[in-house]
């Protein structure tokens, strides 16, 4: 057993082998753990194997758990044990042993995880605009459920690899070329270059759909582009080196980072060598004069990995992008973070990657759009909303939030902590959600100080450090480490119970690729916290019991500082 092991997996591997004992049941493949219950009245964890084994056994469950609670003696750790409706066996952990296991755990600097990702390596693929066009609200949900992925894998040790894979290849840059040469406004261009290379794509593009010499002569500038011609590469360079340092103003916003930058244009030297691996193992034939791989056998349709015009596509590119990562990292993932419409797509790819025996434990994790109600912005562009506006709104109405709730602050803290509300909102809005979930996005419940939101998590934390300073300036000098921590009343137990639960929810989060599980346990901890500090005195509390209370502040504190940090959201001390 690890260190810091939480109560769930001391209690799982209690009750398998105890049921093991008392039934005979060595090599079962029944579940004989145990998960935590939804109704504290019914204890903290739930083990519901006697309806499992009702078969195996040829007895009633309930029956089954009166056997087992009979005869099994139960670990120090837990009060007392109870039988519930037809069979469920209920556990109810002893206060001491809460008290014992928080205190450990304040030592502990992954608050009770297990460090499961030591000499692994994951590669997370995710945002991935376009170069030349500016990043829109299309490019929110991939960016902040990848980041949080990426984070919350970091923090459980494992070796993580963000790669931005970029969109910068393909027939638009020969449109981009000579739209360049005709079209730039260099001054327009130093101001908001995305901006001014998506206004000369659109005027190229425009100009193409009338003039057919533009088109031939586009096309002229691409195949100049793709022979390696001097001038059109390092044309095309620029505008890669203009997005990606306009890009990095909104990741920095943000707080993104990622390790790579590497384009689809990074692998087509390897283009050739799939089509060819492809082509030796069987797997690919001609047909129209494209190559496609049939995947009926998998109920998809056929998969084109080389055009009739002898132009390759994003399958061929992903799997040489594949072949590469497999290459140079030996991943024991590759997770791809992308919107729900591309689920063929990897499906396919996955499919084909698995023929070609490229064997990483490929993932997608696919999400739901996000929209807006209409008229929730008046900074418009056709359809699109930029990212950049978005973020800029969240700051500004963050921003009279915390000038009408803290005048007297400087300024300069003002914006601060509206930066800090503003894209908090805009990211928890998003996390909060199941993945797959359309989320529909509203000012309102974005910066709701009293719903689940960013902004009401932020308080939370604020309060607490604001009751922490508070002790200390009343008791100066106090030592919490040398005060011991006791569990007696209701609400500190219902508390402790929900500290005690941050491993599981970061471990499950990270398990299923959803930072909502993260998300509803930071929200229902600052719940309980809440009534804890309603129903409670605290400084004017006895003393041992007031420091007692104050620990479970701060360990409340640590896991909502944590879990917010594991979202990309940051706190303040002072809202």
């Amino acid at each position: 057993m690890r260190d810091f092991a939480t109560f769930e997996e001391r209690l799982s591997d209690w009750t398998a082998q105890a049921m093991e004992s008392v039934f005979g049941l060595e090599g079962s493949d029944v579940a004989l753990g145990v998960t935590p219950t939804n109704n504290e009245k019914f204890g903290d964890y739930q083990c519901n194997a006697a309806m499992e084994l009702a078969r195996t056994l040829k007895k009633a469950p309930r029956q089954i758990a009166q056997e087992f609670v009979d005869a099994a003696e139960l670990p120090d750790f837990v009060e007392r044990i109870e039988i519930a409706g037809p069979g469920f066996i209920n556990f109810f952990i002893a206060n001491p042993a809460l008290a014992d296991y928080l205190d450990a755990l304040e030592k502990d600097p992954l608050l009770g995880a297990e460090a499961v990702g030591q000499g692994k390596t994951v590669v997370i693929d995710y945002s991935s605009p376009n170069v030349a066009k500016p990043m829109h609200i299309g490019h929110i949900r991939s960016t902040v459920i990848g980041n949080a992925i990426d984070r919350i894998y970091r923090f459980l040790g494992y070796r993580v690899v963000a790669d931005n894979h970029l969109g910068d290849w393909g027939t638009q840059f020969g449109l981009m070329i000579v739209g360049y040469r005709n079209f730039v406004d260099e001054q327009a261009l130093a101001v908001a270059p995305v901006e001014e290379l998506e206004r000369i794509y659109v005027a190229s593009y425009n100009r193409s759909k009338e003039d057919p010499t533009w088109r031939e002569q586009a096309k002229a500038e691409l195949v100049k582009l793709q022979r390696g011609d001097p001038e059109n590469r390092a044309l095309w360079e620029r505008f890669i080196e203009l997005s990606i340092r306009e890009f990095n103003t909104i990741y920095d916003r943000l707080g993104v980072h990622f390790d790579l930058y590497r384009g689809e244009s990074f692998y087509n030297d390897r283009l050739p060598g799939i089509i060819a691996a492809l082509e030796e193992k069987g797997l690919s034939k001609e047909s129209d004069g494209a190559l496609i791989v049939e995947l009926e056998d998998e109920g998809m349709p056929i998969c084109i990995v080389r055009k009739s015009d002898g132009g390759y596509n994003y399958a061929t590119t992903d799997l040489a992008t594949v072949a590469s990562r497999i290459e140079e990292y030996s991943p024991d993932r590759i997770i791809y973070v992308t919107d729900e419409r591309q689920q063929l797509h990897f499906r396919q790819f996955f499919a084909i990657s698995g023929k070609l025996g490229l064997e990483a434990n490929l993932v997608h994790v696919w999400f739901g759009l996000m929209r807006l109600p209409e008229a929730t912005f008046s900074t418009r562009e056709g359809n699109v909303i930029k990212l950049a506006a978005l973020l800029d709104e969240a700051e500004a109405r963050a921003l009279e939030l915390v000038k009408s709730g803290s005048p007297g602050m400087p300024e300069a803290q003002q914006k601060d902590l509206a930066r800090a509300i503003g894209i908090g909102a805009i990211k928890y809005t998003d996390l909060s959600q199941n993945p797959q979930s359309l989320v529909t996005f509203t000012w309102e419940k974005a910066l709701n100080m009293e719903g689940n939101s960013a902004p009401y998590l932020q308080y939370a934390y604020a309060r607490i450090s604001s009751v922490y300073d508070k002790f200390h300036a009343q008791f100066p000098g106090t030592d919490l480490a040398e005060c011991s921590l006791r569990i007696e009343q209701d609400i500190e137990r219902r508390l402790a119970i929900k500290l005690s639960r941050f491993p599981s929810a970061v471990h499950a989060a990270a398990e299923n690729y959803r930072p909502n599980i993260l998300a509803d346990y930071l929200y229902d901890l600052a719940q309980i916290y809440s009534s804890f500090y309603q129903n409670v005195p605290f400084l004017k509390a006895e003393e041992g019991v007031r420091e007692s209370r104050i620990r479970l502040c701060r360990a409340t504190a640590a896991r909502l500082r944590q879990g917010l940090e594991l979202l990309g959201i940051e706190t303040r001390e002072r809202i």
